[in-house]
Formats: C-alpha cells, structure tokens, sequence
C-alpha cells in the first residue's frame, strides 16, 4: 500500500495538534486539564506531548519511514482515551474532558489508523 496524501496529512495535522497541547491545556483547562488543578502532571503531559508532535512532524515528510512511531502514536492515543474516558466516568470532576481531550485522543486513534497501512507492500 502506498502512503497516500491523506496520511502525510494526518501525521502533519496529528503532530501540529501535539505541539499545541500547551495551548490548549492554558486556554481550555475545564476540558483538557485535571482538577484540581494539577501543574506538575499537565507539565509532564505538555512536554511528552510536545516531543511527540515534533517527531510526528518529522514523520510527515516520509511516514513510510516512521510506521512503528505512526502506531505507536495510534495505539497510545487509544489507551490513554480508554484509561481518561473511565476516569471520566468514576469521577464526576473530569466528566468535562468527555468534551475535550478525550473525544480528541479517539480521533487521533480512528484517522491515524484508518490511512496508515500495517506495513510496507
């Protein structure tokens, strides 16, 4: 299977919304940050989550290259949507997140999954 257009994009697109997670943790904290407010946690997830939309930046020039991390990015995404989503469920201060960040991390889920083949052909 050939990388396609949409998959170049989805990595691209996946690795600018990464780098954005300050941003959006600092403008939006109901629905993408802890409460109580937790510094030291969200610090720890804007600095994963920048490294990672910067080599997701990188792999958009050549995502063939960079399938394991393409996954990896996927499958990620998936577990710690599962993981906030029950969170979400026992503890109504995060039941705002069901409208931030955890729809989010689905989707990032279903698009990478859906354009990235399994493996070269």
């Amino acid at each position: 299977m050939d990388f396609t257009k949409h998959n170049k994009l989805v990595v691209l697109i996946v690795g600018v919304a990464f780098c954005g997670t300050y941003g959006m943790m600092s403008f939006f904290p109901d629905s993408w940050g802890w409460e109580p407010h937790q510094p030291e946690f969200e610090q720890m997830i804007q600095g994963v989550y920048t490294v990672l939309g910067v080599f997701l930046l990188i792999a958009s020039r050549a995502p063939e290259k960079h399938l394991s991390l393409i996954w990896f990015t996927a499958f990620s995404s998936l577990v710690h949507a599962v993981i906030m989503n029950l969170q979400a469920l026992a503890d109504p201060a995060e039941k705002a997140n069901m409208m931030g960040d955890i729809p989010a991390l689905y989707l990032v889920f279903i698009l990478l999954a859906l354009t990235t083949p399994k493996r070269l052909t």
